[in-house]
């Protein structure tokens, strides 16, 4: 139907393109014009038009496939779940939470599975009937893979709604970025709140896990990212060569920060209360969540007495803590106080040290005295707890794991290690120039004697593992409390009367942003440590375990405790 003779030889022997254009096979001419086809398979009444792809242009550029910002943080999330799907988690975290999760999304922020709003007016978006009905659609891609960019074809295909298929470069790509929308989508959803960055693509994540009660708690999940388990740190390196990532692509992809635990967790509560899910599958003393069972973990990790568990279970049951319906998550009820599991679990070992040993600096020494003289006529099971021996054993440990970690974090290189280049012409000579830089680092560094950087950590759920069968006595787990103890009433009670309030009101923490304000100077040295402990095997600020401490205390007590003066007297009960 194309009847025009070829400007070259004026033959009239046209065929076809992949990219649908006209060539002549005579002299093998390639036209700028393209071809229209009526398709009567795909939807009735409805002409679809083939566009050209543009690849004269892409090959006079080299600017890439065409794609969007959306389509780069699916990507991402991809390849997230599948590196969580590799530590263990359920495979239908996957398949049918993140993927349902991340459509809703699409969905509510209106960039596809719906209409486009009246009036607005989409670059690059191809030719696309209005009488297209969106959500009827016969078939829908599978688990985040309607992004996936297939090898043999180098257009990334998503919803119809959006970008059903490729359009005009030359026409949609911006000059400032190597995405489509990369300015316009800074520009834009700048104001908006719950515009997609990096930290939210952890947010998703956590509340997939959540949803599925996966055994792995937020700081895990920050602390496995840290360590280069779960592409987070330079993750566009993982987009296939065809996504170019240039400008402004890198503003919002390039991560030159650490995940911060507040910011996910308040954006995943965000999230649920956005996408409009419903209450959470419920936290029942079963789940790895539970404060019972993460006090169990923690205890291990810290390397306390297995007795110290039932202290824990008693306060639990006390004040309430371990039931349902304050456990699970429902997406947003401002009634309830949103739990942060693995916070409230170190809080309640916390509260329970404090029970035992008070931590003011100076009961916590005498009773340690008093429980060494007892272990020297002790010829009845395991010894007894010592806190001195326990304080110096985990203060060696703590203080070479600290060390250790900000000696990473500090050489740590926010530099890619797979170069980017813009064009295929700039390949050889980047991956040339890289190579140079490479090679010289490691004979500066032979020269120097430094130390080669460390391979990748094997991921564990333990920081610190300690055995009972080491001959050395750092292992407490098999220790007694009964030296600390005294039987009353058939019951075992602490022998310490005494008990401080870390505070005695709490601030409104929508205008502190806290419960409690928290200085190092303000309270005892013995507290601090415990705080710095279990603020090191979170991976938080100790703040934040103080808080809840404060929370966890004033349910306990009930308001009974006065504020103590000083730190030197204890406030009787």
């Amino acid at each position: 139907d194309f009847n025009e003779r070829c400007a070259q030889c004026s033959e009239v022997n046209w065929g076809l393109t992949d990219g649908g254009r006209f060539y002549c096979r005579s002299c093998h001419n390639v036209t700028e014009r393209t071809r229209e086809v009526v398709n009567t398979d795909f939807i009735s009444n409805t002409r679809i038009q083939t566009i050209s792809k543009g690849l004269k242009k892409q090959e006079k550029t080299d600017r890439g496939c065409e794609w969007y910002v959306c389509e780069g943080f699916q990507l991402v999330l991809k390849k997230q779940a599948e590196a969580l799907e590799a530590l263990g988690v359920c495979p239908q975290m996957k398949d049918e939470i993140l993927c349902n999760f991340w459509r809703r999304y699409l969905q509510k922020t209106k960039q596809a599975y719906c209409n486009r709003p009246a009036g607005e007016t989409v670059k690059a978006l191809s030719v696309c009937d209005s009488s297209t009905d969106v959500d009827s659609e016969p078939e829908r891609p599978s688990l985040l893979h309607f992004l996936s960019l297939s090898e043999s074809e180098g257009d990334l295909q998503t919803d119809c709604s959006f970008a059903s298929s490729i359009s005009k470069i030359s026409e949609s790509t911006s000059v400032c970025s190597g995405s489509v929308d990369g300015s316009s989508y800074l520009m834009k959803n700048r104001k908006e709140k719950l515009r997609m960055t990096m930290p939210m693509t952890l947010s998703f994540c956590y509340m997939a896990l959540l949803w599925l009660r996966e055994p792995m708690t937020l700081s895990d999940l920050l602390r496995f990212v840290v360590e280069g388990h779960i592409p987070y740190l330079n993750v566009f390196q993982h987009f296939p060569e065809k996504m170019k990532l240039y400008g402004l692509d890198l503003k919002i992809f390039c991560v030159e920060s650490w995940p911060v635990y507040e910011e996910v967790y308040n954006k995943m509560l965000e999230l649920a209360a956005f996408l409009d899910l419903p209450r959470f599958p419920d936290i029942t003393d079963s789940c790895f969540l539970h404060p019972d069972m993460l006090c169990m973990k923690y205890l291990m990790e810290a390397n306390l007495p297995d007795e110290l568990h039932n202290w824990t279970c008693r306060v639990v049951k006390k004040i309430c803590i371990g039931e349902a319906d304050f456990l699970t998550l429902v997406p947003g009820n401002k009634s309830t106080r949103n739990v942060k599991y693995d916070v409230l679990a170190a809080a309640v070992i916390v509260v329970v040290l404090k029970l035992l040993f008070l931590l003011d600096d100076h009961y916590e020494w005498l009773l340690s005295d008093f429980v060494e003289e007892r272990n020297k006529n002790n010829k009845e099971g395991g010894p007894y707890f010592e806190f001195k021996k326990w304080y110096k054993v985990i203060k060696c440990s703590l203080d070479v794991k600290e060390k250790k970690l900000d000696e990473e974090r500090a050489k740590y290189l926010w530099r890619c290690e797979k170069p980017l280049f813009y064009s295929a012409k700039k390949k050889a000579k980047v991956l040339k120039r890289r190579q140079i830089v490479v090679n010289l680092q490691n004979q500066f560094g032979k020269l120097s004697g430094s130390v080669q950087p460390a391979e990748k950590p094997n991921p564990s759920s333990f920081q610190l593992s300690w055995s009972e069968e080491n001959t050395d006595g750092s292992c407490f787990h098999g220790h007694s409390l009964k030296g600390i103890l005294q039987e009353k009433c058939g019951l075992l009670t602490a022998m310490n009367p005494d008990y401080w309030l870390c505070t005695v009101k709490l601030c409104n923490e929508k205008l502190c942003g806290h419960l409690a304000h928290y200085r190092e100077v303000d309270f005892p040295q013995s507290y601090h440590f415990v705080l710095r402990l279990f603020a090191f095997l979170l991976r938080i600020q100790p703040s934040y375990i103080h808080d809840e401490v404060c929370v966890i205390e004033h349910k306990l007590f009930n308001k009974k405790l006065c504020k103590k003066p000083k730190y030197k007297t204890g406030l009787r009960k």
